[in-house]
């Protein structure tokens, strides 16, 4: 009975998460923010390099180096191909760097995500039987619609939405608390089954390189080492959840993405609250201005 009722609750977290996620940044930015970003494709080519490119090739050599079973290399594959993250405003925060600034990468990458993903996660998990259509779906669905929906509400009724965004944000928080804690109940014994298998190093790997690849790509200036770095570590666990509680048998799978975002959030938030302490008393001084949601990367 117990446990029913938790399957119940994963079930429902693992589609609640992405989809008040996304409606929370639906409500958050104009179209305006949305589109800014692509009037400058040498810089978007900077950020998409980094998510599409280097990340997932990352991903990819860390699982053969490790020599990682199938099931964990097919988990760490969807976080490499998953990017575009909500709680990069949050981690952005804590850096006190420029939110705007990872508000632009953010809308850039979720949407592009939801393309990438059902045609490269295929061909990167050669043996698991998942297609671009089945993959594309669920996403679309619980991601690309919500944000979309929560735009069209944001620019059509602008007091409803500044009334339902907050509950959209606490929203997402409680179903990825119940997402972790049921994954955790159901799956205890697969967890302290990956210690000594390579998974947390793995996870922690592609964090920390990831971080890296995206500040050595960005060129100079505080936020846009930050941004982009933190852009490139934190991956959309909500994604990558959804492909695989939807289109992986093996749990292992998910309980892989879930370590990876237990792991990931572990290293960041360290590597923010430094970034906080380096920070420039005003970004105009190491930077020059920053124009509002733009894809500030030259």
């Amino acid at each position: 009975m117990i446990i029913d009722l938790v399957k119940s609750l994963l079930n429902i977290s693992v589609l609640l998460f992405p989809i008040a996620s996304m409606l929370a940044v639906g409500l958050s930015f104009s179209f305006r923010q949305i589109v800014r970003p692509l009037r400058y494709p040498d810089r978007v080519f900077r950020a998409l390099v980094a998510n599409f490119i280097l990340v997932p090739l990352l991903a990819l050599g860390i699982s053969r180096l490790l020599a990682l079973d199938p099931p964990l290399a097919a988990g760490m594959a969807l976080v490499g191909t998953a990017a575009g993250a909500p709680f990069l405003l949050k981690l952005t925060r804590a850096a006190n760097a420029d939110v705007s600034l990872s508000a632009s990468l953010l809308v850039l990458l979720m949407p592009l995500t939801v393309i990438y993903m059902p045609l490269v996660v295929p061909l990167a998990v050669a043996d698991a039987s998942v297609s671009a259509t089945g993959i594309a779906a669920p996403l679309i669905m619980t991601l690309l619609l919500p944000l979309v929906m929560g735009h069209a509400v944001d620019s059509i009724l602008p007091r409803p939405a500044a009334r339902l965004l907050p509950i959209a944000i606490k929203t997402s928080s409680i179903a990825l608390f119940t997402l972790v804690a049921s994954t955790l109940a159901l799956n205890g014994q697969l967890f302290r089954d990956l210690l000594g298998t390579g998974a947390i190093t793995a996870a922690v790997l592609l964090t920390a390189g990831g971080f890296g690849m995206g500040c050595l790509i960005s060129s100079p200036g505080f936020s846009r080492r930050a941004v982009m770095g933190l852009g490139a570590g934190q991956r959309n666990i909500a994604a990558a959840l959804v492909v695989a509680s939807q289109d992986f048998d093996n749990p292992k799978t998910l309980v892989m993405v879930v370590l990876f975002s237990v792991v990931d959030l572990m290293v960041l938030f360290p590597i923010a609250l430094i970034l906080r302490r380096r920070a420039p008393l005003s970004k105009g001084e190491s930077e020059g201005p920053v124009s509002g949601g733009d894809l500030q990367m030259r």
